[in-house]
């Protein structure tokens, strides 16, 4: 059941990644970086206020529905969501020096992924 919940939220997540993506166009020349930016700063307030929300007991989710939410649709809608989460996580446990590594490593490696894969698609 978990593995449909993620489906179904990654799809509906990506359905509302691309809707931001037009409406963004639509105000501006062109949806890259404004949509990007729009959907991560979103993205990591709701994963933020959610993740709050559980972990101070105001908010219940079981199992399944943390996963619909967390991983299909905040996942489908923005990955960087979880990036912040989990970098926040780390921080806010203490552990600084791998909530640095983990922003560095994930921005460096990231990043120079894209140009070696951009460069060997040539």
């Amino acid at each position: 059941m978990v593995w449909i919940a993620v489906a179904v939220g990654g799809a509906l997540g990506s359905m509302a990644r691309h809707l931001v993506n037009l409406e963004v166009s639509r105000h501006f020349s062109r949806p890259t970086p404004y949509a990007t930016f729009l959907v991560n700063v979103v993205g990591c307030l709701v994963i933020g206020l959610l993740a709050g929300r559980v972990a101070s007991e105001k908010l219940h989710m079981t199992t399944t529905m943390r996963s619909f939410v967390f991983v299909g649709i905040l996942g489908g809608f923005t990955t960087f969501s979880s990036f912040g989460l989990d970098t926040f996580t780390l921080a806010h446990g203490g552990d600084h020096a791998a909530a640095f590594w983990n922003v560095a490593g994930q921005l460096t490696v990231g990043l120079g992924g894209v140009a070696v894969g951009f460069y060997l698609g040539l």
